[in-house]
């Protein structure tokens, strides 16, 4: 499956571990952030997108739209700092990409609200969020190139698949922060102030990741072949399109499973607060311990083998799963026990995705590639998945919705990834 990496490799190169680092912490401070948006998008709701006589669905239908925008923005920042990144190196991006996105986040702790500036509020929410897909377009294809190509000969599935596990961290470090605000505060202390909280503690988070790319060294890779002709655009345009549509299932299964789902929890099936919070922590648990297992198996036996395996089973098994969930006569260890299982067969998608992803690119290229290709795939199929399915299920007062979008997404990345691409690695 792999069309340009070659095998060029030190495998005692002693900037690998450091370069792993770097580029695992912009992750975990990105996608806590997406992490705690997506448990917190009821009380933001509430506190900015629910003018006087406004329902609480259409401000949740507006907070989703708000965290799409973001994404819809992630496309032009890697395509922005994809471009710089192939041209200038890896490095200089990298530490502007992370000051660029703490400053977003920990504005957003110290926003004002509805009630406070009206309808200043929701906008000034959507610049900042607008800032944070910009430089979380530029975050994904700078982070795998560092990573991968700094990895030894046959471990780029385990070194990638540290970029999905820090997302994974991320996401579950965003649902424990909520968890623990909302198990240590009333809901009124939640929503006056206590929601700000996990927004302002991306500051010393990102801090932390600052000095660590300051320390990183630019990679092998870029310094080799930065100059060598740049492959045809028609050719980098056919792996983009393949590339997204092979991650479209990671994408949309994962925010259905782990990210949208408290939100579903509470406003469709009447979960309370903290109930939705352990099951998102379960589905993100799950997540977790997969990944890293996934991307080193699939150095072993090939990243499509792994990575059909888990689209299938997303496929195949969301729709029951979702049932499962709307059974009142289910226990809730057995509802654990299947959300857990959703995000471990996520996992599976998630560990292989990064090398996969990064194999199809040449290096002059693949900032931009690789970027670009995950940023279309989630701007469509991650930042719409809120929208579409609170929308949707709002209209049809269909609760199976969620189950069939990811079901759906995924048959379609099970035919990409029985595609073979043309051109064989060089």
């Amino acid at each position: 499956m792999t069309l340009f990496f070659g095998q060029r490799r030190d495998t005692r190169n002693p900037s690998a571990l450091r370069a792993l680092a770097a580029g695992s912490v912009g992750n975990f401070v990105e996608w806590y952030e997406f992490g705690v948006y997506g448990c917190f998008a009821t009380v933001v709701a509430a506190r900015f997108f629910t003018p006087e006589g406004g329902g609480e669905a259409e401000a949740l239908v507006r907070t989703y739209a708000s965290f799409a925008l973001a994404f819809f923005f992630r496309p032009v920042g890697a395509a922005l700092f994809g471009r710089l990144g192939d041209r200038i190196g890896r490095r200089p991006v990298l530490i502007l990409v992370i000051v660029l996105m703490t400053a977003a986040t920990t504005l957003i702790g110290a926003l004002p609200t509805y009630a406070t500036v009206g309808a200043l509020a929701p906008w000034l929410l959507t610049f900042l969020r607008v800032l944070q897909g910009l430089s979380a377009g530029g975050e994904f294809g700078g982070a795998v190139a560092v990573m991968t190509e700094f990895a030894p000969p046959g471990r780029r599935g385990l070194y990638g698949s540290w970029q999905s596990f820090t997302v994974a961290l991320g996401l579950l470090g965003g649902a424990g922060v909520a968890a623990v605000l909302g198990s240590l505060l009333t809901e009124d202390q939640l929503g006056d102030w206590g929601w700000r909280l996990p927004f302002l503690l991306t500051l010393p988070l990102g801090l932390a990741a600052l000095w660590l790319r300051l320390r990183l060294d630019e990679t092998p890779a870029f310094r080799e072949e930065a100059a060598v002709v740049r492959p045809p655009a028609r050719e980098v345009v056919g792996a983009i399109a393949l590339g997204a549509a092979r991650i479209m299932g990671w994408a949309a299964a994962g925010y259905t499973f782990l990210v949208v789902l408290p939100a579903y929890l509470q406003s469709t099936l009447n979960a309370s607060f903290q109930q939705a919070l352990v099951a998102t922590a379960l589905a993100n648990l799950g997540f977790a311990l997969t990944i890293v297992p996934a991307g080193l198996l699939s150095d072993r036996i090939g990243r499509r083998p792994v990575m059909l395996t888990g689209a299938l089973l997303v496929a195949l098994l969301a729709l029951p799963l979702l049932n499962l969930l709307q059974d009142g006569g289910t226990s809730n260890t057995v509802k654990g026990v299947a959300v857990f299982g959703a995000g471990a067969v996520v996992g599976l998608l998630a560990g292989p995705g990064p090398a996969m992803l990064a194999e199809l690119f040449p290096t002059n290229v693949r900032y931009t590639g690789l970027g670009l290709a995950y940023a279309l795939s989630n701007a469509v199929f991650s930042g719409c998945a809120g929208l579409i399915i609170t929308e949707t299920v709002r209209r049809t007062e269909n609760v199976d919705i969620p189950g069939y979008y990811a079901a759906a997404t995924c048959a379609v990345s099970v035919l990409a990834l029985a595609k073979t691409p043309k051109r064989k690695a060089s």
